[in-house]
């Protein structure tokens, strides 16, 4: 006789509790009817961006935050938002740190470093404090870096996802317009195995998929000047990119500066702007740029 639980959660596979649209489904239920929230967008914010790996470990937030400062120097008014609520990476990635300061309406102001506001639950609890929440405080938390920041009009907004397809991206997905999404993987095969998971989780709740950046793609050897696949050929990414019909926005090499200036908080667009790695960073904001039809403020 199976265990029970296997038997419940087997159950729940199949009968799509939270009403996500299926392939070949028939004609799309209003999503009140369906119990879903109605998308809002966020005040003040002209497009959206959500960057995602379904795997931590592969450089998401610094692809992520490195994305949003290319957004700034390209003119933009750009923000990120933190959406890690366990482990959150933009204060380091930023350099910064200390409680925000609250609007004349109670919202919280963001902190900005390098021309980039930015919001983190690392700016709400100290450093070394563990966030041990169950998830009714984790979605009540998220909700209120969603909903009650004053971000006092932007461009862009960038979302760095936590890793996984859980709560938090659930909840981002069918409450928020969101204007794409990018995902970010590796080529090595452990990586791009969670990657399609979260293609999947995006097309699944009907959100645009911009496309995907490889990080640490290849290491250049200072040496003999060859480049050495650390992590798997590129043939993988491209491999995947078109069968799942995706974008491939760029590639990021695998460098011991882009760690460290990280480290310091002081990210690769910023510690060093007419470098190479600055310019891939750069050309994969235009391209997403393009994709979204951003624009800047006259």
């Amino acid at each position: 006789m199976k265990p029970r639980l296997f038997s419940t959660l087997r159950c729940l596979c199949h009968e799509n509790p939270l009403g996500l649209p299926r392939s070949g489904a028939p004609p799309q239920i209003p999503r009140m009817q369906r119990g879903l929230p109605q998308k809002r967008h966020i005040r003040d914010v002209k497009k959206v961006v959500a960057v995602s790996s379904a795997k931590g470990g592969v450089g998401k937030s610094t692809i992520a935050v490195n994305l949003a400062l290319s957004f700034a120097r390209g003119g933009y008014r750009a923000g990120i938002l933190d959406t890690d609520i366990f482990g959150p990476s933009i204060p380091t990635l930023l350099n910064l740190s200390g409680e925000p300061r609250l609007s004349s309406n109670n919202q919280l102001i963001p902190l900005s470093n390098y021309g980039l506001k930015s919001m983190s639950m690392g700016y709400l609890v100290p450093e070394s404090s563990p966030v041990a929440w169950r998830g009714l405080m984790v979605m009540k938390a998220l909700q209120q870096l969603l909903h009650e920041v004053d971000w006092g009009g932007l461009d862009i907004l960038v979302l760095d996802l936590p890793p996984g397809t859980g709560d938090v991206q659930l909840t981002i997905t069918q409450q928020l317009i969101l204007d794409g999404a990018i995902i970010v993987s590796t080529p090595q095969d452990l990586s791009l195995k969670d990657a399609v998971k979260g293609v999947q989780l995006f097309r699944k709740v009907d959100t645009k998929l911009l496309g995907l950046v490889c990080n640490m793609s290849g290491f250049k050897c200072p040496g003999c000047g060859d480049t050495h696949n650390i992590f798997g050929s590129m043939d993988k990414i491209r491999d995947m990119c078109k069968r799942y019909d995706l974008n491939l926005l760029g590639e990021i090499p695998l460098h011991a500066s882009i760690c460290e200036d990280a480290d310091r908080g002081k990210p690769t667009v910023v510690a060093e702007p007419l470098g190479e790695r600055a310019k891939l960073f750069g050309a994969i904001a235009d391209e997403v740029a393009t994709l979204i039809g951003l624009e800047k403020e006259q």
